[in-house]
């Protein structure tokens, strides 16, 4: 065998594919077949079409930055925001509101309702109900609030701007509404609910709207005590009064629900979360019903007969410093403030100061009884006139000069006596003042009288240094100071009480939500006079009443011993600042010789008939006394009057 391999042989290939027309398709390494009408090598640059990669490359990176893009914004939803967006979820699905308190009761001593509360609702809607997306409506909020503003006595504009309220699910209609009011809003909801399952072109413009239970304030008996009441203003809380004084303990704690809710509506199904509301406490009052109608009636009579600009009455138990009635004249009903008159809101009887004229006498004759100056027996000369000081001083009528007593003095009233005997307080004028002014201050002139009541004024007493020439002589008469009702009434109280001052109450106590009563604290007690001066200043204010000189004679008591004073006094016009018209009062208790019950009267500026204290409000005494005494079923004690003597033989 020969190492030459020996020559491979020729492998026929396959075969080429016929072209049609009988043409090969040309093998590896043949030129190709020039196309008919192709351009020849050298000629124009052949057309090629572009490659799709790029594109693709570019479509696919915009891809996968949006997925990027997704990815990262679900983890900012999902992980990193997530805490967020479920609060906020939830207070989308969730509402929350207030759980109005209960506010407590205002009573008489007696337990008789003077102010309570009663069902009411607040109206109020979602707003979100009302919107173009939710109702396919344009003027939705117009179109509810055609429906409800005749309900709710509100002009149509003044609702449809507030249904119209953004980025809330919750705005309040109306406050405190009556549940007949109510009914009529969830009657016609109702009927809207069944149209507009029936016939799906019409629209429950209503469905947002809600009801929150509440309460509403109530004075049964109408404008009766309303100056010692007050009111309750729209934002719930006292607005004067009782009402504003205690509106803490009246108004209780708010409590608070959450709920999940559905087209306005809360969904019984899912879990709420809920703090209960804690009731206010109820509060009663020293004051009798009975004798507040009486002593209301009264001045309201007497200062429409007069024509006057005002009147009070205050009724006030002696011994305990609790006050019976305290009347304002002209008054105003706190259910309906639209009607009051501004002037006739508060109580005039603690805010109004004023010059209080002979009433305040008792004051310096218990001075000078104090200090051992005077006995009720001795005699005093007063002159027609009398120069002190830069004035001439003359009595409220002209009389020859009058032998008087002590007594006598106080029994007519006499300025120029009363000037005569406070001088002797003293060795000279000024040491009289200060032991004067030391008096007054004791009896609570100058200071509040711890009632704590709304805007009570303390009135007007300078410090004894500080008195003008005049004011030395006219402050012993009750001129050139001034005070309020209530000081006034207490002065007398406190002689009624045998010398002991004890500061007014009002409230007797409160009962909180759990039953339990809990008195007031005990009023302070001051001692003022002593017993002995107390008594004998009694015996001299029957004179005032009993004798037939005195000036108080239309406030006598058939049966009972009175004790009483009166009073006219020029009064500051508080307009003008100027002495324009009188201060007519009178004050007094009984029975005289074992005293329970004080009466105090004021009537400004009457302008028909007599303007005399005796005349006016000596008669208003005595119709609230006798039936304060009737109503407390207290007797006469039977003893005979005392008689002081008025006058004396020169």
């Amino acid at each position: 065998m020969s190492d030459r391999e020996p020559p491979r042989r020729r492998v026929p290939g396959p075969a080429r594919p016929v072209r049609p027309g009988g043409q090969r398709r040309p093998g590896p390494g043949a030129r190709p077949a020039r196309r008919p009408g192709a351009p020849r090598p050298g000629g124009p640059q052949a057309l090629r079409l572009g490659s799709p990669r790029p594109r693709l490359r570019m479509i696919s990176l915009a891809l996968t930055l949006v997925m990027i893009a997704f990815v990262v914004r679900l983890l900012q939803v999902q992980a990193v925001d997530a805490n967020a967006y479920v609060a906020k979820a939830e207070q989308n699905r969730y509402v929350g509101r207030t759980l109005a308190a209960t506010r407590g009761g205002i009573t008489d001593r007696n337990g008789v309702e003077l102010a309570t509360s009663v069902d009411a609702y607040d109206i109020t809607a979602d707003p979100t109900m009302f919107t173009q997306d939710t109702t396919k409506v344009t003027d939705a909020p117009e179109q509810a609030a055609a429906l409800l503003g005749p309900i709710l006595g509100q002009d149509v504009d003044t609702v449809a701007k507030k249904l119209r309220t953004k980025n809330t699910r919750y705005t309040l209609l109306a406050h405190r509404q009556t549940p007949q009011v109510w009914k009529q809003i969830k009657d016609l909801r109702n009927t809207l609910a069944v149209k507009a399952e029936t016939d799906k072109s019409t629209v429950n413009f209503l469905a947002g709207v809600v009801a929150v239970p509440a309460s509403k304030r109530v004075y049964p008996n109408g404008d009766l005590a309303a100056g010692i009441l007050g009111w309750v203003n729209a934002d719930g809380k006292g607005g004067g009064g009782v009402e504003q004084k205690l509106n803490k303990e009246l108004s209780g704690k708010d409590g608070k629900i959450r709920y999940a809710q559905s087209g306005g509506r809360q969904v019984p199904t899912v879990g709420s979360t809920e703090t209960p509301a804690v009731a206010g406490s109820d509060v009663e009052l020293t004051i009798n019903r009975d004798i507040q109608w009486a002593a209301q009636n009264a001045i309201t009579q007497q200062v429409k007969a007069s024509r006057a600009d005002r009147g009070y009455v205050i009724v006030q138990d002696a011994r305990s410093g609790e006050i019976l009635a305290m009347a304002n004249s002209p008054g105003f009903d706190p259910n309906d403030l639209t009607q009051a008159n501004a002037a006739a809101l508060g109580n005039a009887a603690l805010q109004d100061a004023y010059e209080p004229g002979s009433t305040a006498k008792v004051m310096s004759m218990a001075a000078v009884l104090e200090e051992n100056a005077a006995t009720p027996a001795t005699h005093v000369v007063v002159p027609n006139r009398l120069h002190r000081g830069d004035r001439l001083f003359q009595d409220d009528i002209d009389h020859a000069t009058w032998n008087l007593t002590l007594n006598g003095v106080l029994a007519k009233s006499s300025n120029i006596g009363t000037i005569l005997a406070t001088g002797q307080l003293g060795k000279t004028q000024k040491e009289a003042n200060q032991v004067l002014y030391s008096y007054l201050r004791k009896f609570g002139i100058g200071s509040y009288t711890g009632l704590g009541f709304p805007g009570e004024t303390k009135g007007i007493l300078a410090p004894a240094d500080k008195w003008s020439t005049s004011q030395q002589y006219t402050i012993p008469f009750g001129q050139g100071m001034s005070i309020n009702a209530m000081q006034a009434a207490s002065v007398y109280s406190t002689i009624a009480n045998g010398g002991v001052r004890v500061e007014p109450t009002l409230v007797r106590g409160s009962k909180g939500p759990d039953g339990r009563f809990t008195p007031s604290a005990q009023p302070k007690k001051t001692r003022v006079v002593s017993e002995k001066t107390a008594k004998t200043l009694a015996q001299m204010l029957e004179s005032v009443v009993d004798d037939e000189q005195g000036t108080g004679a239309k406030a006598r008591i058939p049966g009972y011993r009175v004790a009483g004073k009166t009073g006219t006094a020029n009064r500051v016009d508080p307009a003008t600042g100027k002495y324009h018209g009188y201060t007519s009062s009178f004050a007094g208790f009984a029975p005289a010789d074992k005293p329970r019950i004080t009466v105090y009267c004021a009537i400004q500026n009457a302008t028909k008939g007599s303007y005399f204290g005796g005349q006016i409000c000596g008669p208003i005494y005595k119709q609230v006394m006798e039936f304060a005494l009737k109503t407390l079923q207290v007797p006469p004690t039977g003893a005979g009057a005392a008689n002081l003597p008025v006058t004396f033989t020169p």
